[in-house]
């Protein structure tokens, strides 16, 4: 039961329902949101937002989800029922699209049934006839209007009408272009059509000069329309195929309204069902908006909710772009009821409306802004009694009607009622309004009745300290700037800050001292010691903070050590595993050599110049693999901060760089020939002449040789056409060494056809050598026998 009548208007749901009407798409939709209404079911209740969160998912992953063509089409329907009546071409359209977007939705669940199953339970038992659709889709084009083919009978009688529309347009035009040599058209005129019969414009003083019948004149008089009696008979014969075409196409229309009638009943069901779709995803769309979530939801009473806020005063806030302070709030066995207290304009009232819209969205189906952990139990009775109820026509004051209220709290409410009451006790003397509000208090708890409640009287505060059941709440106030937090703390009572708040908008210190004695001692020292205790409070919340952001700083470094002990230990395998594949390029490289140095030794004949010119080779190569077993170049990491110029080097890594740019947190850094931006916590800086003796040992290689540069600039297909056998042979060696010191399986030797001799050499040469499986003639369409494919060992 909810209390009183107008307390959707009250706590601002009908605002809600308003918003959620909005965003329905048919009138479906929004007749189903006019019936939106608080429900105490559980089940009820579990289905509605499992199904509205589900939509939201689906919304959320951008699904291709049908939302064209939500039509209403049950007057239609209605019109179907009745024997004889038949439906336009219209309505007839609209059906046909509508049921085609049931359709749609339909097949759409079902596909996703696992992933929506709330939603797919909306398919159960609910079937449309995809047959019905296609005769529809048959018998009307998109314009809307009935098809030529729908009957051989339209089909020929829409022919013979155009045939005989062009004849009577012929003689017309005939008509029209001698009286237009005459004289009689005025001019810029042309053909048209009065009372559906096709004329010509003629100037009103030439009238008599043209046999036919006037059908209309112009305004002014000077022109009259005349249907020339040549076409008189063609006219009339376009007139009674124009009334067969109708005559037919109603006979269309009540055969297909006939075989419609027949499936009104399943019809009925599934617009219900497109009315369910569509208030599902109106609901959808507003929890977006709100950043509603579904929360636990438990069959029992209570309140457990984290990051609350309230609906309407979010939307608001999000427009101005202004943050919203967050509620939490618990009421349980323990504590079933808050009794909210501080300053005025501090939040009160905003915080007790905002448990009672957020309860009633939930029980009515909708999703709240809360955080995802918080818990909302199931009340029966929602009451209120908030705001001005004086009554000038039941000749009751303000506090007559709080009182009334509160009769009717005390007969109706129970262990699952949700009461809330702003400004409890007032209205009246403090002190006897103050006594009869800890009476019904006491009586509310007495029947176990959950509830929230405002006040600023100091005997309900202590009465909810004292009792079981009860628990204080305060507003937060900030008391250096004396301005509210909007924050509700519970556990302790708040002060209403009067004194201090008189004192800020700057009434005088002696209206203030004698306020103070006017109170009492007693008074004074209970306010004072609230004060103090917040003062305290306000303290203590500073320090915590203090400590979190030191404790989150401390876990960032953490983090940030860790982070950085498995970078290290993934570049030192990442260095070792590079230099083993180095070194074992670099054996393969010593071997080829080797084995070129022989092979040349061989075919020189072993004479002193050439073994001396090959020793000098092998001993160059010895160098290079001397160099590369060198100690390392110690690096001194410099400390301080990273600025331009700098030269530095990624954490781990041996390669130095210079500093070239700093982008915020990360610094674009020139590492040889390659730029690379890299975030700042990733580097360190490095000596500069350290940098430079790095760089140079890492990018020269002791002898300049660039293998990336010649890996890059490497093709496997050499070339040899229209040179020498003793040319030929040393760029075969060196090409198919450079093949196998790249990786590289196959490789293509273009020679020409010619006489052959070129070839023959080539291949004797290389199947002589030790670095090749096979050689044979390309693919005939790819050069044949003019071109060597070479299998590398």
């Amino acid at each position: 039961m909810l209390f009183p009548k107008d307390i959707e208007h009250k706590l601002g749901f009908d605002k809600i329902r308003d918003l959620v009407k909005g965003r329905c798409k048919s009138a479906l939709g929004e007749e189903m949101v006019e019936k939106l209404q608080f429900a105490k079911d559980f089940d009820l209740i579990h289905r509605w937002l499992n199904q509205v969160s589900e939509f939201k998912q689906l919304l959320e992953a951008e699904d291709a989800f049908p939302f064209d063509y939500y039509l209403d089409t049950r007057k239609s329907l209605e019109k179907a029922r009745v024997e004889g009546a038949f439906l336009d071409e219209r309505q007839f359209r609209e059906i046909g699209l509508s049921l085609s977007t049931i359709n749609s939705c339909i097949k759409f669940l079902r596909s996703r049934a696992e992933q929506y199953p709330f939603l797919f339970t909306l398919t159960h038992t609910l079937e449309v006839s995809i047959e019905l659709v296609n005769i529809i889709n048959s018998k009307i084009d998109e314009e809307p209007k009935v098809k030529d083919n729908a009957s051989a009978e339209l089909q020929s009688i829409r022919r013979t009408l155009s045939q005989k529309h062009n004849q009577v347009r012929k003689a017309l035009e005939s008509e029209f272009r001698t009286a237009a040599k005459e004289g009689f058209i005025p001019d810029g005129a042309s053909i048209t059509v009065r009372d559906g019969r096709m004329v010509i414009p003629v100037a009103a003083e030439f009238k008599r000069r043209v046999r036919g019948f006037v059908h209309d004149e112009s305004s002014t008089g000077q022109t009259v329309f005349i249907e020339p009696a040549t076409v008189l008979e063609g006219n009339n014969e376009l007139r009674e195929l124009e009334y067969a075409e109708k005559r037919e196409v109603v006979k269309i229309l009540t055969r297909l309204t006939d075989t419609l009638r027949a499936h009104l009943a399943p019809l009925r069901k599934a617009y219900k069902f497109l009315g369910i779709i569509d208030f599902i995803q109106a609901k959808a769309r507003f929890a977006l908006e709100l950043d509603a979530t579904l929360p636990t939801l438990t069959n029992e009473q209570s309140i457990s909710w984290r990051g609350a806020r309230h609906p309407l005063l979010f939307l608001s806030h999000k427009k101005q772009d202004k943050k919203i302070i967050p509620l939490d709030i618990r009421l349980d066995t323990d504590q079933r009821i808050l009794i909210i207290s501080g300053p005025n304009a501090g939040g009160k009232s905003v915080c007790l409306k905002t448990v009672g819209l957020l309860q009633l969205m939930l029980q009515a189906g909708l999703l709240v802004p809360v955080e995802e952990d918080s818990q909302f139990g199931i009340f029966e009775d929602i009451f209120i009694d908030i705001g001005d109820e004086q009554s000038i026509e039941n000749d009751l004051s303000t506090y007559s009607s709080h009182l009334s209220n509160m009769k009717f709290f005390m007969k109706h409410c129970g262990p699952k009622t949700l009461c809330l009451i702003d400004e409890f006790g007032t209205g009246t003397d403090p002190q006897f309004g103050g006594a009869i509000a800890e009476a019904v208090l006491e009586e509310l708890r007495g029947k176990q009745t959950y509830g929230v409640i405002t006040t600023h009287y100091s005997n309900i505060k202590n009465y909810a300290e004292n009792q079981a059941g009860l628990i204080n709440g305060a507003m937060k106030y900030d008391i250096n700037y004396l301005e509210p937090l909007y924050e509700l703390e519970i556990g302790r009572p708040g002060s209403s800050f009067s004194l201090e708040i008189a004192r800020k908008i700057g009434i005088p210190h002696p209206v203030i001292g004698y306020a103070k004695e006017a109170m009492g001692s007693k008074t004074i020292d209970v306010d004072n010691l609230l004060l103090k205790l917040e003062r305290q409070k306000q303290k203590i919340a500073e320090r915590d903070q203090k400590l979190k952001a030191k404790e989150r700083e401390v876990n960032e470094l953490q983090t940030k050590y860790r982070h950085l002990t498995e970078e290290i230990e993934t570049n030192k395998k990442s260095i070792l595993n590079q230099a083993k594949r180095e070194a074992a390029s670099l054996l393969k490289e010593t071997n080829r050599e080797i084995e070129k140095t022989i092979r040349h030794i061989k075919e020189n004949k072993a004479e002193k110049k050439e073994t001396k010119k090959v020793r000098q080779k092998l001993s160059g190569l010895a160098e290079k693999v001397t160099e590369v077993k060198e100690k390392e170049v110690p690096v001194k990491v410099v400390t301080g901060e990273i600025s331009l110029g700098d030269s530095v080097r990624i954490i781990g890594q041996e390669v130095a760089g210079e500093v070239i740019s700093l982008k915020g947190k990360s610094a674009e850094v020139q590492f040889g020939d390659l730029k690379s931006t890299v975030k700042l916590d990733r580097l360190e800086k490095v000596s500069k002449g350290v940098s430079k003796k790095i760089n140079k040992q890492r990018y020269t290689g002791g002898k300049g040789i660039d293998l990336n540069h010649k890996r890059a600039e490497f093709s496997p297909t050499l070339d040899v056409r229209g040179k020498r056998a003793e040319e030929v042979f040393s760029l075969v060696d060196r090409f198919m060494d450079d093949a196998l010191l790249f990786g590289i399986d196959e490789v293509k030797i273009l020679h020409g056809k010619g006489d052959g001799i070129l070839r023959q050499v080539i291949r004797d040469h290389i199947r002589n050598s030790q670095v090749a499986a096979t050689v044979a003639d390309e693919h005939v369409e790819r050069g044949g026998a003019g071109i060597s494919v070479v299998q590398l060992k």
